[in-house]
């Protein structure tokens, strides 16, 4: 979807409408674990909540899928791709993790995306990174160390801790497959097509995957427990398709189109904050001084990391994380 214009107004108002989305999709995103916790703990498997979630959205985008059907045979490549890292890479390994760990530590885990990142650029493209980079990277794993309190040799399950790595791996995939063939003018793949085809792609490989015909059903027609208050399943189920899912991919994948892979990035950090600050209120999972204090240095971090990245169509050659000349190679959702 072309979006670029023509006037600095225009491109100031589309880049307004690019941050407001972002902040959107942060939020919608950053409500799907406290939603989600519950469902686990009422007796649903993760990866039954995850099929549970991808499949109720891919249901919902049908009609745009319908409508972008050649995409199909235009970009076969993107569309696998967005669903199997994007989709059921990114949420699968989230979903798992916070059945294991608290849902601010795991998504705090995950935020290590922009190191991930710019250390493929580094080792794999051998591209040079820039200080900034480097010290933001430096910043993101020192404030997990704090997250994760490693001086008392760790004090979460640390295989929920290395599934919310995975998570993070999958997310690098979400932010450089979103940004594919924005710059090919109206060749530019559909986004919201790309999104509908990356759900059917999700279900069907979760599908597999989770095998939902053995799923206790009888959860979702109960009530699940938020911190001692009774919810209707059926209302958290609805949150998540509907707002964390549909909601959050639309106005994710739309942004970054507007602004850059990496500022969609930056922004995308309030997730974390967004889903701390709801399960402490609604889950009552409290982090402690240092574990707060490690969340903010590991967002510092991610910020640096990825802003210290030039604008599209810079010359600079420097690691600029998931950005527009990656569209030749590169990414969870």
């Amino acid at each position: 979807m072309p979006v670029r214009t023509s006037g600095s107004g225009e491109v100031g108002r589309g880049r307004g409408v690019g941050l407001g989305l972002a902040l959107v999709s942060a939020v919608a995103f950053g409500g799907s674990g406290v939603a989600a916790k519950p469902l686990i703990e009422a007796g649903l498997d993760p990866l039954h909540m995850v099929w549970l979630r991808v499949t109720g959205a891919a249901l919902v985008m049908l009609p745009l899928a319908v409508r972008h059907r050649a995409l199909v045979r235009r970009r076969p490549a993107l569309l696998a791709g967005f669903g199997l890292l994007a989709v059921a890479g990114v949420q699968a390994f989230y979903f798992a993790s916070i059945s294991r760990i608290p849902v601010g530590v795991a998504l705090l885990v995950e935020y290590l995306a922009p190191a991930l990142v710019l250390g493929w650029v580094r080792f794999v493209q051998r591209r040079p990174v820039t200080r900034a980079a480097a010290l933001g990277v430096v910043l993101a794993v020192g404030g997990l160390a704090c997250v994760v309190e490693v001086w008392s040799g760790l004090s979460f399950d640390a295989m929920g801790l290395l599934l919310a790595l995975a998570a993070a791996c999958c997310q690098v995939g979400y932010f450089v497959l979103s940004d594919q063939g924005s710059d090919a003018g109206d060749e530019a793949p559909d986004p919201l097509g790309v999104i509908a085809y990356g759900l059917l792609v999700g279900a069907l490989v979760l599908t597999v995957v989770a095998r939902p015909w053995g799923m206790d059903w009888s959860v979702l027609g109960g009530s699940a427990d938020m911190d001692g208050t009774p919810v209707a399943a059926g209302l958290l189920l609805g949150w998540i398709v509907l707002v964390a899912t549909v909601v959050a991919y639309v106005t994710g994948v739309l942004s970054v189109r507007r602004l850059s892979p990496q500022v969609a990035g930056v922004v995308a950090c309030l997730e974390a904050v967004v889903a701390t600050v709801l399960a402490w209120v609604l889950l009552g999972e409290h982090l402690s001084a240092p574990q707060i204090v490690g969340g903010a240095v590991v967002l510092v971090g991610a910020f640096i990391a990825q802003s210290s990245a030039p604008a599209k169509g810079s010359a600079e050659p420097v690691a600029r994380g998931p950005e527009k000349d990656v569209a030749a190679r590169r990414t969870a959702a």
